[in-house]
């Protein structure tokens, strides 16, 4: 199968299922209908209107073109479709540098998240460089907390996110490039 829309913004990275790929214009449905899935947005920033989702997914692009990085859109091998955006990120006054994740409710639960993270910390690690991996978790994020376990990372502190998100106040949880590297091994 052909994936048509490649991105001039960054790598591609492949995985056994998966595409990873900075996001390009037509990924914006895909987008909507992540941002307006109350089951995958709960813990997320809540629902997202398709104005809203259009400033969003610029705001990802703009940070490839400006940071070298952001998150990736997540493309399905098998059908091609769209199934969520999974990668590193930074904001302004963030807690640490991230590799975050979120994926469609229909995409739960097949393990997509956890190969779409090990590829992406993969990236940071050696492709960015960076020596320090974090997660920032609501506490009643379960699934998420289980997959920042899975992949070794452990909570280092609680911390309050930046505008618009100042009244949250998450787990960050973490480790460092030398322990991802021993944790890594695991999924070989």
């Amino acid at each position: 199968m052909t994936l048509p829309y490649d991105s001039p913004l960054g790598p591609t990275l492949e995985t056994d299922r998966l595409i990873l790929r900075p996001p390009v214009d037509a990924d914006f449905d895909g987008f909507c209908a992540f941002h307006a899935d109350e089951k995958a947005m709960t813990y997320l920033g809540g629902l997202s209107s398709p104005p809203v989702v259009w400033r969003i997914l610029r705001t990802i692009a703009g940070s490839w073109a400006l940071d070298g990085f952001g998150m990736f859109s997540v493309i399905e091998k098998s059908t091609g479709r769209w199934i969520g955006r999974i990668g590193p990120l930074c904001p302004h006054g963030w807690p640490d540098r991230e590799v975050g994740w979120g994926l469609l409710t229909e995409a739960q639960g097949q393990g997509y998240a956890k190969e779409a993270a090990i590829a992406s910390m993969d990236f940071a690690c050696d492709g960015l460089g960076w020596d320090m991996i974090i997660h920032t978790i609501n506490p009643g994020n379960q699934p998420s907390a289980k997959l920042a376990e899975a992949l070794g990372s452990y909570i280092m502190r609680q911390a309050r996110l930046p505008d618009p998100y100042a009244d949250q106040v998450v787990d960050v949880w973490g480790q460092s490039r030398d322990e991802w590297r021993e944790n890594r091994k695991k999924f070989v």
